[in-house]
């Protein structure tokens, strides 16, 4: 029997990003000390990478792509910037958040509601999996659970790609303690990360870190390519394939 993913945290993490889907951006501003260029800059920076991932591999550019945990859609005008050719489904377990995304964007993607334990689409489905911090919302007990209903939805020889903090960075820390919305958050390594990847089947699942260099030192950003195992980014993705 497949093993159930906790529906009173699913609900739990559901009132607290629809209690803040409206305010999401004004408290990430503000938690963060950031501009709001340097906000969307936080958002285009991770699909820029998926974009090169997408490229590298030498990947269709018609991609049928889940976004897991999309909360009020900040990916999405850069997915149709810089992966126009896929179509993109956001997922997430707050019905105010999908409502903002959809408000926001419109018809760019399908906004679709998640139950916290049933992807609902069928085996094999998907082309690529994307998330940007969203399992340091999950428990970590959860993860493996979430990370095998994701590897059932993705067609063979698919990605998945997971961003998330670093907790080895001091000031995504503090960031992340002053964050009302990561009141709750428990950060993971990128050792943890690529640990439950494997054990819930993915091939080959391996880590990189990113984001080096702020907004205003972007274009510096050149360099991280040779950076990336230096356990000192802002954030890092782990990357596999089913």
């Amino acid at each position: 029997m497949k093993p159930k993913i906790d529906n009173n945290e699913v609900k739990k993490n559901e009132l607290e990003f629809d209690e803040f889907s409206e305010s999401y951006r004004n408290l990430h501003l503000d938690s963060t000390n950031a501009s709001e260029d340097e906000l969307d800059d936080f958002a285009e920076y991770k699909v820029i990478e998926v974009a090169r991932i997408v490229n590298n591999l030498n990947l269709p550019t018609s991609l049928n792509v889940l976004d897991f945990g999309s909360g009020v859609g900040n990916s999405i005008p850069y997915f149709k910037k810089h992966m126009p050719d896929s179509r993109l489904t956001c997922l997430d377990v707050s019905p105010k958040s999908l409502e903002a995304a959809e408000k926001r964007f419109q018809e760019s993607a399908e906004y679709v509601l998640f139950d916290g334990e049933l992807i609902p689409f069928p085996d094999n489905h998907f082309d690529l999996v994307f998330s940007a911090c969203v399992f340091h919302h999950i428990p970590s007990t959860e993860h493996e659970k979430a990370l095998s209903e994701i590897y059932r939805v993705l067609r063979p020889g698919a990605r998945l790609v997971v961003f998330e903090h670093n907790p080895y960075n001091p000031i995504t820390v503090r960031i992340v303690n002053q964050c009302i919305f990561d009141r709750d958050a428990v950060l993971i390594n990128a050792g943890q990360l690529v640990s439950k990847f494997n054990k819930a089947g993915f091939d080959k699942a391996y880590k990189k870190y990113c984001m080096f260099f702020p907004y205003s030192l972007r274009l510096l950003r050149t360099i991280e390519r040779w950076l990336t195992w230096l356990p000192l980014g802002a954030q890092y993705y782990v990357l596999a394939k089913k």
